[in-house]
């Protein structure tokens, strides 16, 4: 189950029609820590309200999101790097992925740039996927 993402510190938007990311949310939702998360399924059969105002559902199966406590919304990288944080075994790479290096993340661009190459395969991947369930 998931948290409330009003008592939440982070709430993870994801695309629950896409194998790829049930898979991967499955994964952090068994992770110590992920009761501190709440889940929001933004995929096409769910309820868009919820995501706020600075999110709708396009942009949410487009790209991973994540929202703080503080309300804040990030994306791509920089929101894995906010989910990792959250969670105990998976911390360090976020803390990698945001170190600061004289005032500069110089990791987080880099992130950024393998996850963008990434997007364009995620269809591809999530189809094999599902052929393999079948």
């Amino acid at each position: 189950m998931s948290a409330d993402p009003m008592s939440s510190d982070l709430t993870v938007y994801y695309d629950g029609g896409c194998p790829l990311c049930r898979a991967e949310i499955g994964h952090y939702r068994d992770c110590r820590g992920a009761e501190r998360i709440a889940f929001v399924d933004v995929g096409r059969d769910a309820p868009a309200d919820g995501l706020g105002p600075d999110l709708d559902r396009g942009d949410a199966l487009r790209r991973f999101h994540v929202r703080g406590a503080d309300g804040r919304l990030v994306s791509g990288a920089a929101a894995f790097a906010r989910l990792w944080r959250v969670l105990p075994n998976w911390r360090w790479l976020g803390r990698l992925v945001e170190l600061r290096v004289f005032g500069l993340r110089p990791i987080l661009p880099v992130a950024e740039a393998a996850y963008r190459l990434f997007l364009p395969l995620r269809p591809r991947l999530a189809r094999l996927i599902t052929r393999r369930h079948r």
